[in-house]
């Protein structure tokens, strides 16, 4: 015959199993609040992928990233992580939804002190307004919750509207999905951006201590010409390396924007420059090449340091595209400024805001726009 337990014993072995029944409870709850959300969901979503997505360099197997770094091998893990970023890529869309969500699932996340978290993981919208590109919404979610959905904005009207949303600046993505509202459209948006035109470049050309990722002077520079920039910016790590060399040869371009006195010191300019000025006219003989000066920055203003290695850089590339220009066919050398006259739009004594970015968006384009049309790229 069985023993039967006693109420002390009854009460231990309750004690003893009750943090497994709150779990295993919560577990349940869980999973049935996540059914009852999934299926009463205010938003249907497409992958934007399947959107049209601009900005690219190359065909990529992952569409957010910008270089297959298994097909071009040589770069650093830095600058793996960085091609694989989603810098100057934007999708292209139209509807008539209310509201517009979010759902992204990151590799590669950056935390960088000197750039707004809505520039390195979050989403910026425009929409097209009287004809112009106006800026419509910003966000990112929290640290840790990253992946979680992001109502990117709400309470529009349903009008049909031409939507150009940018990607993360700083962070790599494995997808990206956009909710409208259930019910409404969205589909592809013929791009208005003509051309291709590669630019190549420092963390300015990345666009570090930007606001938000449309704010970038490539980006800029796109939405006030109307020509295609693909951008491949790279912070601190655009040294006229070779192999960055080979992506701009495999890419399907019309021309080639180069910042590329910003990173490296004057002794590899000197060493550098005119090898990658040759490998690329070797297999692009006919395309135009933009050299860009650097920018002055602000933290030379009292560092005598500082301003005798900027200094440096800039003679040099000044001495050397005075010579590049005469001795190799298509090659343009233009001055930029990312400075206004009182010395206030640096965030950190080497990157510009965003208004020292809309100066230099605004410094280089009658040159380039001038040089365009001359090879007939209007």
């Amino acid at each position: 015959m069985k023993k039967s337990l006693s109420a002390q014993s009854v009460l231990k072995f309750s004690q003893a199993k009750r943090p497994f029944l709150a779990a295993f409870l919560f577990a349940a709850i869980s999973i049935c609040s996540y059914a009852q959300s999934s299926q009463n969901s205010d938003y249907t979503f497409t992958e934007a992928s399947e959107l049209n997505l601009i900005g690219k360099i190359l065909d990529t197997p992952n569409p957010y990233h910008r270089v297959d770094t298994c097909v071009f091998k040589g770069f650093t893990k830095g600058e793996n992580d960085q091609v694989r970023c989603s810098a100057g890529l934007a999708v292209l869309f139209k509807t008539n939804s209310t509201s517009i969500a979010i759902e992204s699932e990151y590799g590669y996340r950056n935390y960088g002190l000197n750039t707004m978290p809505l520039a390195l993981r979050g989403y910026d919208l425009y929409i097209k307004k009287d004809g112009k590109w106006l800026w419509a919404a910003s966000k990112v979610n929290g640290v840790n919750h990253e992946n979680g959905r992001l109502v990117l904005i709400s309470g529009m009207d349903s009008q049909e509207k031409e939507c150009m949303l940018y990607l993360p600046m700083y962070s790599e993505l494995y997808s990206v999905k956009i909710g409208v509202d259930n019910g409404a459209s969205i589909e592809s948006m013929e791009s208005p951006f003509r051309h291709r035109v590669a630019i190549f470049g420092s963390s300015y050309t990345q666009g570090i201590s930007i606001s938000r990722s449309g704010m970038s002077y490539p980006m800029q520079f796109m939405r006030n010409t109307g020509i295609q920039l693909l951008s491949l910016g790279c912070s601190g790590n655009c040294k006229l390396q070779p192999y960055f060399a080979d992506v701009l040869i495999a890419a399907d371009v019309d021309a080639i924007i180069l910042d590329s006195f910003s990173n490296p010191p004057a002794s590899m300019i000197e060493e550098r420059l005119f090898p990658f000025i040759e490998k690329i006219q070797k297999a692009k003989p006919d395309i135009p090449l933009i050299f860009m000066q650097t920018i002055y920055r602000e933290s030379r203003n009292f560092n005598s340091g500082n301003n005798r290695n900027e200094q440096a850089k800039q003679d040099m590339a000044a001495k050397l595209m005075e010579e590049a220009v005469k001795k190799y066919k298509n090659v343009y050398f233009i001055s930029t400024n990312a400075t206004s006259p009182d010395h206030e739009t640096s965030v950190d004594g080497v990157h510009p805001s965003d208004y020292g970015y809309t100066l230099w968006a605004k410094s280089i384009e009658k040159p380039i726009l001038k040089i365009l049309r001359k090879h007939g790229l209007k």
